[in-house]
C-alpha cells in the first residue's frame, strides 16, 4: 500500500493520474468532464496538496451540520484497515457512488489511492448501477441506493455481480436486510461517523458469517459510558476518545450492537422510549416510508409520533400496531407528510422530523377549531 500522497497514482477507469495529471486536468476546466469526475478531481486538487489536513462535513442527521479538519495520514490508515480487512488488491475495481462532500465518498477514494484500486465513478444518484457494464469487486452504498437497485431486475443482477458491498450511511431496515439475502456477494453493514473517517466495525448481513452485532476492527476500543453510550478509542484515525450518543451493547467477544441514540430517546409519561426500537417493531407491519419521532405534550411531556410519508389505510394501520406494541409505547398520533425530511447524503434528518410533526399538528388542531 502506497501512504506517501505524492507517489500515490489513481487508477481511474483503467488509467492512471498522477498528481501532476490532476492538475493538468483542472487547468482545461469543468466543462471538459463530466460533473461527478470534475467533483473528483477537486477532492483530488485537495488531497495532493501540502496541507496535512482536509476538511470534511458531518450529515448533520442529528443536528447542524459540522465542518471538521482530518488528517489525511488518518484517513490512509483507515483506509488500510478496510482494504486489508476485505482483503481487497491492486487492480480491484471499486465503485464510487456517493456525494463527496461526505466523508463515506472520500474514504472510497483514499482506498483507491492506498491500495492501487480500480476507481469506476459515477454521479451520486438513487440507480447507481443503471449503466454499470461490468463485475465490480468493492462497492458503497447508502441503504436507499441498495433498495432502489434491488426493485430494478438489470440492476440487480448487476449488484450479484459485485463481490463485497459495504453499506453506511443509515440503518439497514429487517426488510432491506431479508433482500439481501439472495445476493450472493458479501454484504455488510458499517458502523461509524465523521469523527471516526468512515466506518471502525462491520456487520456481515448475509451468507453463513450473517451477524446480528458489529465487529470492530482489532485497533479498536471500546466501553460503555454511565449512560449505556458508546465510548470509541480508535488512535490510528482518531486521537480523541469519543463519547458518542449511541446507546449500546457490548458483548464478550468483543462485539456490539447498537439499540439507537441518546438523542432519539422519547420520554413518554416517564417511560424512556427509543424510536429506533420502535421503528424497527414497525417495518414488518408499514410498507412505505415513515419515521418515529415525537411532538411536546402537556400530560407526557412528550408523545410518540408516528410521521408517514404516505397516506395509508390508518384504522388497518393502528389495528396492526395493538398487537405489535404494548399501550405506552403506541404511537399517540399518526401525521401524514409529503415526505420524510433527510440530509444531504439520505440520512433521516430527526431534528426537521419533528419540528414537521409539530408543525402538522398544529394545522391538524387549528383546522379542528
Amino acid at each position: 500500500m502506497v501512504f506517501n500522497r505524492q507517489k500515490q497514482r489513481l487508477l481511474l477507469e483503467g488509467k492512471e493520474y498522477t498528481p501532476d495529471d490532476i492538475r493538468r486536468c483542472m487547468v482545461r476546466g469543468v466543462e471538459n468532464y463530466p460533473s461527478a469526475i470534475w467533483d473528483l478531481f477537486l477532492f483530488l486538487q485537495e488531497w495532493f496538496n501540502d496541507s496535512p489536513l482536509l476538511a470534511v462535513h458531518t450529515s448533520g442527521s442529528t443536528g447542524m451540520p459540522k465542518k471538521l479538519m482530518v488528517r489525511k495520514e488518518q484517513m490512509m490508515q483507515s483506509a488500510r484497515l478496510t482494504c486489508e480487512y476485505l482483503n481487497l488488491q491492486a487492480g480491484d475495481t471499486a465503485l464510487l457512488c456517493m456525494n463527496l462532500r461526505y466523508i463515506g465518498a472520500m474514504m472510497v477514494v483514499v482506498r483507491s489511492l492506498v491500495a492501487g484500486l480500480n476507481l469506476i465513478v459515477r454521479p451520486a444518484s438513487g440507480h447507481p448501477l443503471s449503466d454499470i457494464h461490468e463485475p465490480l469487486k468493492f462497492a458503497a452504498m447508502v441503504p436507499l441506493q441498495v433498495y432502489n437497485t434491488l426493485q430494478v431486475l438489470e440492476e440487480k443482477e448487476r449488484l450479484k455481480q459485485t463481490d463485497i458491498l459495504i453499506i453506511g450511511g443509515g440503518a439497514v431496515d429487517v426488510g432491506l436486510e431479508a433482500d439481501i439475502q439472495s445476493l450472493p456477494g458479501a454484504v455488510y453493514s458499517t458502523y461509524g461517523m465523521t469523527e471516526t473517517l468512515s466506518h471502525i466495525a462491520l456487520r456481515r448481513l448475509n451468507g453463513p458469517a450473517a451477524s446480528e452485532h458489529y465487529h470492530p476492527f482489532s485497533s479498536v476500543h471500546l466501553s460503555l459510558s454511565p449512560e449505556n453510550t458508546l465510548v470509541i478509542e480508535a488512535p490510528l484515525v482518531c486521537a480523541d476518545i469519543l463519547q458518542t450518543n449511541d446507546i449500546a451493547r457490548i458483548y464478550p467477544d468483543g462485539s456490539f450492537s447498537i439499540l439507537g441514540r441518546k438523542d432519539n430517546v422519547i420520554n413518554s409519561g416517564g417511560i424512556k422510549i427509543q424510536a429506533e426500537e420502535i421503528e424497527k417493531k414497525l417495518r414488518l407491519l408499514i410498507p412505505i416510508p415513515f419515521v418515529i419521532t415525537s411532538v411536546p405534550d402537556k400530560r407526557l411531556g412528550q408523545a410518540v409520533v408516528l410521521l408517514l410519508a404516505e397516506q395509508p389505510d390508518i384504522q388497518e394501520m393502528e389495528k396492526g400496531i395493538q398487537t405489535i406494541l404494548e399501550p405506552y409505547y403506541r404511537p399517540k398520533h399518526i401525521l401524514v407528510a409529503d415526505c420524510i425530511p433527510q440530509t444531504g447524503n439520505g440520512k433521516v434528518n430527526r431534528a426537521d422530523c419533528r419540528i414537521l410533526a409539530q408543525r402538522l399538528l398544529q394545522l391538524l388542531n387549528d383546522s379542528s377549531c
